[in-house]
């Protein structure tokens, strides 16, 4: 398929769009209250996306006592999370509840890939997540040595130059769409931002962006949590030091457990459907692909709310920032840990 296209006026008066929409954006059916509610409650999602996230971010930038392997990889996943926020969930709650992209094809474009990229970047992260609880728990004595900062520099660019290149390069040259039969019509006609994956680029998404990285993430936790009990029965005879190192280890395994299973539950839906529509005809209602998609960006919405709740540390923060103690010099020395949390 063609990657240039004449300009859509030229397009819509050559083709026949009756079949696609007129390419300009049809009267929104919904009643104001329902737009009103739906406007609310996503800016309220983003509203907690965007600020939660930058929270965590500022917590970990800013109190040296979080500056720790694992933390720094839980950093750059809340700037994932934060950018999803930031710069994508508000054009895509206008298109949700108006119907309609307003924006361009190149926006759309650029719109699309940034949402893809980052939505694969966030399992990767939680991949790199899993395997650094994998040494602390399963093979402390080498972790230090395993998991050191340029170890996790190498993990970080990991993360983000391969979901970058993935999602840039197939969206821009528009591979997803070869041999979709009408997609140059439906671009030139449609007023809704069509992105649509063949069966090719579907399937390799699925496996290379979901299920791949999720069954080593789900296999590494379910070795993590066999070891983990392991340490249960042996923890009583441990010395105190030592016993709460486990204990941390363990919680902190749990907690992003939580993480890594709320990440799949929120995003598997979208993937799979992306996977399975090519072979449907591209039946799949466009609501329902909308609200998948919506489902999936909550996922976004509650990493924070799960630090918040299982992390003590990043609630003595966040009541350190809201009082502007991190203002005072110094106070990024602040201790955040009690001698009695496992935390």
């Amino acid at each position: 398929m063609s990657n240039s296209f004449p300009p859509r006026g030229i397009l819509q008066k050559l083709l026949n769009c009756s079949e696609y929409g007129s390419g300009s954006c049809p009267e929104n059916e919904r009643p104001v209250g329902v737009r009103a509610a739906m406007y609310s409650f996503m800016a309220g999602a983003i509203f907690i996306t965007v600020f939660g996230n930058l929270a965590v971010i500022l917590s970990i930038s800013y109190f040296k006592q979080l500056h720790t392997p694992t933390n720094f990889l839980i950093l750059s996943m809340a700037v994932t999370d934060f950018l999803l926020g930031f710069t994508i969930m508000p054009y895509s709650m206008i298109r949700s509840v108006e119907n309609c992209w307003y924006f361009g094809l190149t926006f759309c474009k650029i719109h699309y890939s940034f949402d893809l990229m980052l939505s694969i970047t966030s399992i990767f992260h939680l991949c790199s997540v899993a395997i650094d609880r994998f040494y602390a728990i399963c093979y402390p004595l080498q972790y230090s040595t395993k998991m050191t900062i340029p170890v996790i520099k190498q993990l970080l660019v990991l993360c983000w130059s391969v979901p970058g290149t993935f999602a840039f390069g197939v969206v821009f040259s528009e591979a997803y769409a070869d041999g979709i039969e009408g997609y140059d019509i439906l671009v030139a006609c449609s007023s809704s931002c069509p992105v649509m994956f063949n069966k090719l680029w579907g399937t390799t998404l699925f496996i290379a962006g979901f299920f791949a990285p999720g069954s080593v993430m789900v296999g590494i936790y379910g070795k993590i949590f066999a070891v983990s009990r392991k340490h249960a029965r042996a923890i009583n005879n441990l010395p105190e030091n030592q016993n709460n190192q486990m204990r941390k280890d363990k919680k902190a395994a749990k907690t992003l457990g939580i993480v890594m299973g709320v990440f799949l539950l929120c995003w598997f839906p979208c993937f799979f459907t992306i996977l399975l529509d090519p072979f449907l005809s591209f039946s799949t209602p466009v609501v329902l692909f909308d609200a998948l998609t919506w489902f999936g960006y909550f996922n976004s919405t509650c990493n924070p709310l799960i630090y918040g709740f299982f992390y003590p540390w990043f609630r003595r923060a966040l009541k350190y920032i809201f009082l502007g103690k991190i203002f005072s010099s110094h106070f990024h020395n602040a201790n955040l840990f009690t001698e009695k949390e496992t935390d």
